[in-house]
């Protein structure tokens, strides 16, 4: 029998938000940024957006590190099936806040675990519905300002102050709003060869 995490595991991803998540297993890992173009495909819905790039992002980084254990995650913001990504500057993300005041949301969160040279390759989708309240102008600015979620799809960061904008979320994953479901994360890195426990 193999040693207990005899796969070294490594997170596809820069988001400081990931790593974060995944150091609350406290195994070893390691980060290696992914080089794949996350612009949209003509006609992909945001849930197909997801999962392509979660699992293009595990595949990139898997190609350099055959041997090992890579996570691939992505998350897209899908507001009645239109794409909302990361607003990158204060101007889009005040335009994304009103465009979803009142409205529920769902944040497609995949995560896909890759290990090319056993062959493995899963993925999984996290889907949250998020439902925002009736925002006003001033809360929104009050909230950039205080937060500046610039690097968050949809422009709110539920795990801190962003979560007053919120009526209510429905999940099955809790950390999948965040940015990693740890639930499916740790179900798919065990079957790839690490031991979580």
């Amino acid at each position: 029998m193999p040693a207990p995490n005899y796969r070294k595991l490594i997170l596809g991803s820069t988001s400081p938000y990931r790593r974060e998540l995944l150091g609350r297993l406290r195994i070893p890992f390691e980060v290696v940024a992914p080089d794949v173009d996350e612009t949209p495909q003509p006609s992909e819905t945001p849930r197909q957006l997801a999962c392509r790039l979660a699992m293009e992002k595990a595949r990139a980084v898997a190609a350099q590190f055959p041997a090992c254990v890579v996570i691939g995650s992505d998350q897209v913001a899908d507001l009645d099936g239109q794409t909302l990504g990361k607003p990158g500057n204060h101007a889009r993300a005040t335009a994304q806040l009103q465009q979803m005041r009142g409205k529920t949301v769902i944040f497609q969160t995949a995560v896909a675990v890759v290990c090319l040279e056993t062959g493995f390759a899963q993925m999984d989708l996290a889907p949250v519905k998020v439902r925002f309240r009736e925002l006003t102008d001033t809360e929104i600015e009050h909230y950039l300002l205080a937060e500046t979620p610039y690097d968050c799809a949809g422009s709110a960061k539920s795990e801190g102050l962003g979560i007053a904008l919120l009526e209510s979320i429905d999940n099955d994953d809790p950390t999948a709003l965040i940015g990693l479901p740890l639930i499916r994360t740790c179900r798919m890195i065990q079957a790839a060869g690490v031991k979580v426990l």
